[in-house]
């Protein structure tokens, strides 16, 4: 799929975006589907090439206002990269309302690769644009992806479809296709999940790292027992796991 930016702006100051520096972009498509997505070039003042972040939400954050996909992850992810530095591209799609990352129930015990949703398309399509065109700018050996529920699932997806393209990746309570693992065995994984998840099972984590390890892979799995749905608030706010992740290098 064909994308270019038709708009870019930066957001108001008033909104999450803008508390957070956004520039609100609109991707067009081939076919004329349209991707809202959140947009940030951090610390581009330094010398090299920038690495870059796809983060996928979840199913809470859908819509078309083009600021609630920052509701969790990007202050974390954000204050890191301040922080230390951190040259870097954010990328930040969101997925309309009624609409999925991955088109597959998010309570079921197992699922095989169904065909790429049109939001993930529209994703990965924005982010072949974004590093063709910042080309002299980002770093094609630095590129990662995390998502977090329905976005945890969307960040196994882009693993099982397009595996060349990512130095790490850090997925937070989903699931994916096990018989994608061999894919996924030459990309370093940190992942996370409640063990009392009553939304996305944990088992749906489990049975892909266990895949994962099978298939000869580097996959680091943190189970809180205590906790529910919202095990990316204890993900994120683990430094350690921004500094693992923005060290990966293909």
């Amino acid at each position: 799929m064909k994308i270019t930016q038709v708009e870019s702006f930066p957001a108001d100051q008033e909104t999450l975006a803008g508390k957070y520096g956004m520039e609100q972009c609109v991707y067009k498509s081939s076919n004329g589907k349209l991707l809202k997505c959140c947009r940030r070039e951090m610390n581009y003042d330094k010398s090299g090439k920038a690495a870059v972040l796809l983060f996928l939400h979840g199913a809470g954050e859908r819509g078309d206002d083009n600021t609630s996909q920052l509701v969790h992850g990007a202050a974390e992810i954000i204050a890191w990269c301040e922080k230390n530095r951190e040259k870097v591209l954010l990328l930040f799609p969101q997925c309309p309302e009624g609409m999925q990352w991955v088109d597959t129930p998010w309570g079921d015990l197992s699922h095989s690769l169904p065909p790429e949703s049109e939001s993930m398309a529209l994703a990965m399509a924005a982010l072949e644009y974004e590093m063709t065109v910042g080309e002299d700018e980002t770093d094609a050996g630095r590129i990662y992806i995390a998502g977090i529920s329905m976005g945890g699932y969307g960040t196994w997806d882009a693993l099982s479809r397009h595996p060349e393209r990512f130095a790490a990746a850090f997925p937070v309570c989903g699931g994916g296709d096990t018989a994608q693992a061999e894919k996924m065995k030459d990309i370093p994984i940190l992942t996370y999940h409640g063990a009392l998840d009553t939304v996305v099972p944990p088992e749906r984590s489990r049975t892909m790292v266990d895949a994962v390890r099978k298939a000869g892979g580097r996959i680091t799995y943190v189970e809180l027992p205590d906790c529910n749905h919202g095990s990316w608030f204890a993900a994120f706010a683990e430094d350690n796991n921004w500094k693992w992740l923005f060290e990966q290098k293909k």
